[in-house]
């Protein structure tokens, strides 16, 4: 590991105790009110969502600083050095980034309890000869992202392979990389298995060659002092959250999905159109005719949402059929989002007003799609991503167009660029395509068989004609 990267242990004890030796980290933050952590613009740290900020360490910052009775403020910094620094610096009290534990890591920080593990992992683009080892990459275009653990896992590896080497993107993400990779600019990554897999739904020609790492557990990093007051609240911290389930809920609501959404099980969306659809399927029509929508369209988005559960909830408050928030229920007008009723009309509701958002310009069906991606997305990131269209020369009031650019917005490169950062551009895409995909199915499902079969003939009458 670069020896610019170690945090003198000294130093770090200095600067936790602060001017002030009479108070602990601890009693420091509940004093001033706020708990200031470092984390990563990215899909499995911290981004920006529809109704505000989220993300697995956002989510888990929030819950520790609200049981210590404080605010929590997110700093982020451009570079893991920069995080490093500022963690030394006393900047930060800190760092929540899906850190992994390593050996070089663990002699300069204080790691809390691990929450999570992953493997580091070769990848390399499908069509390309796959490397059986370490030795198959000499000679290779292999990048990774600089000071990461995955260029201290190669320098561990260059100590019995010499000839072994990389190039270091200082100014470049994981996503960034998988990108690269996925267009042919470099021949091989290394990158860990929750990125990858995240990464992998929408970049299909990106493949694990073979693990680089046995898994290493990843946890929130702290100073090395005397005071290990913060560090202990959080040690209990997470005993609580394991104890309760919270974690590992959490961990299902932002991971658990991963390549579920490509895997559109037929048989199982025809079950519930059988046994959940008709109970619901009045108040989709009843909130079809209050906001001029069509009443499947909704019906598609409940099932994206929720699969037509009106008990469905999830570890940070978003429930109902259609999974609003608190915020979005009460802009809506609503008092209580998990009754299904209300939750079917706030969900259109707040389409419909998503819709009047879209320029008016814009025909359909464009404006809807747009819309849709908004309802997951937030209409800030949507708006980021039409300026990347227009800026691309693409027309960016045509969802052909900005579905190609809306990938975009979780690549540093890009999203660096824009008002609102980092955003799950190629999730939004998935989810407008799948509900374009329930919504199809449904009126298949529920059309009349006699329509069926007429429409039919007269497609293959028109095929002949041709």
């Amino acid at each position: 590991m670069p020896r610019r990267l170690l945090i003198p242990v000294l130093s770090l004890c200095c600067v936790v105790a602060g001017c002030n030796n009479s108070r602990t980290a601890l009693e420091r933050v509940k004093a001033r009110g706020e708990l200031v952590v470092a984390t990563r613009n990215s899909a499995t740290t911290y981004y920006e969502g529809p109704n505000g900020y989220i993300g697995l360490e956002h989510d888990l910052v929030s819950l520790f600083a609200n049981e210590l009775g404080v605010k929590a403020r997110f700093v982020l910094p451009g570079s893991l050095q920069s995080m490093l620094d500022k963690l030394n610096d006393g900047e930060v009290d800190f760092a929540a980034a899906g850190l992994a534990i390593t050996h070089a890591r663990s002699e300069e920080l204080r790691f809390g309890p691990a929450y999570n593990k992953v493997t580091q992992q070769l990848v390399y683009r499908l069509g390309t000869p796959r490397p059986r080892a370490m030795k198959d990459l000499i000679g290779g275009n292999l990048a990774v992202v600089s000071d990461s653990c995955q260029e201290e896992d190669l320098q561990t590896v260059r100590a019995r392979l010499p000839n072994l080497s990389w190039t270091s993107q200082e100014n470049a993400s994981t996503e960034d990389l998988l990108y690269r990779l996925r267009q042919g600019k470099i021949d091989y990554t290394v990158a860990d298995s929750l990125e990858i897999e995240l990464t992998r739904r929408y970049y299909p020609k990106l493949a694990v060659a073979f693990n680089v790492t046995k898994p290493e557990p990843i946890a929130w990093a702290f100073p090395k002092s005397a005071d290990s007051s913060l560090y202990d609240a959080a040690v209990r911290f997470f005993a609580r959250l394991k104890a309760k389930g919270t974690l590992a809920r959490l961990i299902e609501r932002y991971f658990g999905h991963v390549n579920r959404l490509n895997r559109v099980d037929f048989r199982t969306f025809r079950e519930h159109v059988k046994k959940r659809l008709p109970a619901l399927r009045p108040l989709f029509e009843q909130a079809a005719s209050a906001t001029d929508l069509d009443w499947k369209l909704l019906a598609a988005i409940g099932y994206q949402e929720s699969h037509w559960d009106p008990d469905a909830v999830s570890p940070t408050g978003v429930r109902g059929v259609m999974m609003l928030t608190a915020s979005t229920a009460t802009q809506m007008g609503l008092d209580d989002r998990t009754d299904p009723a209300q939750s079917i009309l706030g969900g259109a509701r707040y389409l419909k007003t998503l819709g009047e958002r879209v320029p008016s310009r814009i025909n359909q069906p464009d404006r809807m799609w747009l819309a849709l991606a908004g309802y997951t997305l937030g209409f800030g990131h949507l708006e980021d991503g039409r300026i990347l269209t227009q800026r691309q020369g693409g027309n960016p009031d045509k969802w052909a167009d900005v579905k190609k650019r809306l990938p975009l917005l979780a690549q540093q490169r890009w999203h660096s660029t824009t008002k609102h950062g980092y955003a799950p551009g190629p999730d939004a895409v998935t989810y407008v395509d799948n509900i374009r995909n329930y919504y199809e199915m449904l009126r298949w499902i529920l059309e009349d068989p006699a329509s069926r079969k007429s429409r039919h003939r007269a497609l293959r009458i028109s095929a002949e004609a041709l």
